[in-house]
C-alpha cells in the first residue's frame, strides 16, 4: 500500500524490451534506496512494481508485465525521462494523502494547463466509463500523487486538479505537456460505493419491470 505522498523523483537510465515484458532501470538518490531489499514494492508514477535487481545503492531494475504495459504509461516512457516514486507504506506510518494500491485503472490525457499566480492547474480528460467515479472534492491519484479534485465537467469528460508549488517541486508534473498521458488510480472507496449503488438500482429496475410484466399478463 502507498499514501500518494511522493518521496522522490527517479531517472530512467535503461530500458530493455522483450516479448510481453519490459525491464526498466531507475536511478535514485541514495537516501531513497537506504535499507531497500530485493522484492520491495515501489510505486513508479503510481504503478506498484517489484524490485527485481539491486545493481547498487542508487540503481534498481523492475520488470513490467504485459497487462501493466497495456493499462499504464510505462509502455511509453523513454530513457532520460523522470518518474515519481514512493516506497511502500510502513505499518503505523502517517498517511498524509489517501490509501493507494498502486493498481492503475486507466490513463488520463492532459488537455489544458493553467498557471495562475503561485498555482498550477491541470485539466485531465478521462475515458467516459471512468467519469462516474469523479466528484468535486473527491480523492484521486495521478502518477502516484494523492490529489483533490477541484472541478468536474461531465459533458467534456474532464476534471481539474490544482497543484501548490511544493507539489510541483516534489513531482514531475511541471514537465507535463498538452496531450501527455497520466496514470490514474480511482479512490477505491468511491468506486465501491458507486458500483454498489448502480448494481442496487439495476436490480430494483429489473424487479419493477418483472412486476409490470406480471401486471400486464393479469390485465390481459
Amino acid at each position: 500500500m502507498f499514501t500518494g505522498i511522493i518521496q522522490g523523483i527517479a531517472s530512467i537510465s535503461h530500458i530493455e524490451d522483450k516479448e510481453n515484458l519490459r525491464t526498466i532501470r531507475l536511478d535514485f538518490s541514495n537516501d531513497f534506496c537506504r535499507d531497500l531489499t530485493l522484492g520491495a514494492s515501489i510505486a513508479v508514477d503510481g504503478v506498484c512494481l517489484t524490485a527485481t535487481t539491486l545493481l547498487n545503492q542508487g540503481s534498481i531494475e523492475f520488470d513490467v508485465m504485459l497487462t501493466t504495459l497495456k493499462t499504464t504509461t510505462l509502455s511509453k516512457v523513454m530513457v532520460g525521462m523522470s518518474v515519481n516514486v514512493e516506497r511502500a507504506a510502513k505499518a503505523g506510518a502517517e498517511i498524509g494523502g489517501h490509501s493507494l494500491s498502486g493498481h492503475i485503472d486507466c490513463s488520463g490525457r492532459v488537455v489544458n494547463i493553467q498557471q495562475p499566480k503561485n498555482n498550477y492547474v491541470l485539466t485531465i480528460e478521462l475515458p467516459p466509463t471512468w467519469m462516474r467515479y469523479i466528484f468535486n472534492k473527491g480523492y484521486i491519484a495521478l502518477n502516484g500523487t494523492s490529489l483533490t479534485i477541484a472541478e468536474v465537467s461531465r459533458d467534456k469528460k474532464t476534471f481539474e486538479v490544482w497543484l501548490i508549488p511544493e507539489t510541483l517541486r516534489q513531482t514531475t508534473f511541471i514537465e507535463k505537456k498538452i496531450n501527455d498521458l497520466i496514470n490514474v488510480e480511482i479512490d477505491r472507496s468511491t468506486q465501491v460505493i458507486v458500483d454498489t449503488l448502480c448494481l442496487a438500482i439495476a436490480e430494483q429496475f429489473e424487479l419493477l419491470q418483472l412486476k409490470g410484466d406480471r401486471f400486464s399478463l393479469c390485465v390481459a
